[in-house]
């Protein structure tokens, strides 16, 4: 046997050793759930049914820890203004305190209303519907993480419980109003994240990349952009990640973020200036003058999830326990301590055993990432929720942060064209002159700024007009210089996986509810 066998062998023997302890782990926090509520909850009748939805809601906190969260640390990661410990270590402090500080006292038991409790039998049937619809999700995210696909984990579980919803109650059960909301998301979301994130990205490249003396342009922006994103977070934190803790109108949450980012304009403005003196003056100074905004995005955005997607995980399991505690079906439950510990606590795990690969993929997988990249898209994820509730249109978390990648990538392929084909009608324009001559141009148009780059296109085409090209040699020379800077497949791949998301989790929940009603009735 070869030396390179036996260290190909070495390292698949590591690899399943890594396997192994995850698995092991996990294993150790399922049968602690299991320990743990059959000794709290006693001789409860049914009791044993809220043993197994807590293991089920444990084993969905930890698959929304490795899936979902990727889409708050991932770009951080990817831009490496965070290592992926670092990144995960924030995370998982963030999620938690998110989810126990401001996850609130009180669930919907039907998340979205995309079901008539009314039309359900009996709390045993509602029962047997929630725990299918809580394993149906858990199960989808598993496998969506096991191919590397970021999906929304509100969409699992929604689609869950419409699933399950159906089997025991018929089709009149649904709320098809509602469904389609969720259907119009699988579109508005990504769009939306992905036109906000270029936005901001384009208004970087405006400002200060495009501009002859970068840092000093930087010195100037970089104070508005984090006073912008001051604002976004604040507002976003008051309306979405503290609205259990206190009810605040956007009018008021606004005002409130305004007078936050004014603060914060001038507490860093001079330690922006003073930081920017130090770095060279390209886009590898710039970047780093995004780094420490783009760790407290993370730990913002974290904070945030743990606050509003906890109840993924604890939500059917707040609507099991108070059915089983309270005999009967209701559209609100409250949430016990232990429930949200779970929830907080899988959540926590699920994200330092398995969420490094979906980490990679969402920061590094779909395109090249750098700080200001990063920081367009932490500004979708916050934005882009504030524009669509107050217009009251349906998104996904997930969808946006993972558009807005897409976003940026997709504007980086257009503008890296569009130089390529300015550059290549430059040479055609110089066609009789000395190549030094036609540097020198290049030189100068590089380093102009944009106003004074179009009147230099200008000029030239005037001065050039027989060498002008034609409508069709340009979208050629476009297709010839066209460099693809994302992905397709992982485009294809994710696309499809939010497609299929509802209808997957719907059928399985309903193929659970009636194995888990066959295995209970007597």
């Amino acid at each position: 046997m070869e030396f390179k066998d036996v260290k190909r062998i070495d390292k698949a023997n590591l690899k399943g050793r890594g396997e192994s302890l995850r698995l092991g782990l996990s294993m150790i926090f399922i049968v602690a759930i299991m320990l743990v509520t059959g000794t709290a909850i006693g001789d409860v009748e049914n009791g044993f049914l809220l043993v197994a939805a807590a293991m089920i809601g444990g084993y969905m906190a930890m698959n929304i820890g490795a899936n979902d969260v990727a889409n708050n640390v991932g770009p951080a990661v990817g831009s490496r203004a965070l290592t992926l410990t670092g990144a995960i270590v924030i995370a998982a402090i963030f999620e938690a305190a998110g989810a126990l500080i401001a996850g609130g006292d009180v669930v919907s038991t039907i998340k979205k209303g995309i079901i008539d409790p009314s039309l359900i039998a009996d709390s045993s049937t509602f029962i047997y519907l929630m725990m299918a619809a809580l394993l149906a999700g858990a199960l989808w995210l598993n496998l969506a993480t096991a191919v590397g696909a970021p999906v929304s984990t509100t969409h699992s579980i929604v689609g869950g419980v419409l699933g399950a919803g159906i089997a025991a109650g018929g089709l009149e059960i649904a709320n098809w109003m509602k469904v389609s909301q969720i259907v119009a998301s699988w579109i508005i979301s990504p769009a939306l994240g992905g036109l906000v994130a270029a936005l901001f990205l384009y208004t970087i490249k405006r400002t200060i990349t495009y501009r002859p003396d970068m840092i000093k342009a930087a010195k100037k922006m970089v104070p508005i952009l984090v006073a912008i994103m001051a604002w976004a977070f604040s507002t976003y934190l008051i309306l979405k990640g503290l609205k259990k803790l206190v009810k605040v109108d956007f009018l008021s949450a606004a005002g409130i973020g305004i007078a936050i980012a004014l603060a914060i304009y001038f507490i860093i403005k001079p330690l922006i200036s003073a930081q920017a003196d130090n770095h060279s003056n390209d886009k590898a100074g710039v970047n780093k003058l995004f780094t420490i905004p783009l760790i407290f995005a993370a730990a913002l955005l974290s904070f945030a999830h743990g606050a509003n997607d906890v109840a993924n995980a604890v939500g059917p399991l707040a609507a099991i326990n108070d059915a089983i505690m309270q005999g009967g079906v209701s559209t609100k439950a409250a949430i016990p301590t232990w429930v949200m510990m779970i929830g907080a606590i899988g959540i926590a795990l699920g994200l330092a055993l398995y969420g490094p690969k979906l980490i990679r993929t969402v920061g590094s997988e779909i395109t090249e990432l750098d700080q200001m990249r990063a920081f367009s898209i932490a500004m979708a994820a916050s934005i882009t929720v504030i524009i669509a509730s107050q217009l009251g249109l349906p998104v996904s978390s997930t969808h946006i942060a993972v558009g807005g990648v897409f976003g940026v990538g997709f504007l980086r392929e257009y503008l890296k064209t569009s130089h390529s084909t300015i550059v290549e009608e430059i040479k055609v324009h110089h066609d009789e002159q000395d190549e030094e001559v036609i540097e020198g141009f290049l030189n100068d148009f590089r380093k102009a700024p944009l106003a004074e780059k179009k009147l230099m296109l200008k000029q030239l085409k005037k001065h050039s007009a027989k060498a002008e090209l034609t409508k069709k040699e340009r979208k050629q020379l476009r297709k010839l210089y066209k460099r693809e800077l994302v992905k397709r497949s992982q485009l294809v791949k994710i696309a499809a996986a939010w497609i299929i998301t509802v209808p997957a989790t719907g059928l399985m929940a309903a193929m659970m509810y009636f194995m888990i009603r066959g295995v209970m009735l007597p």
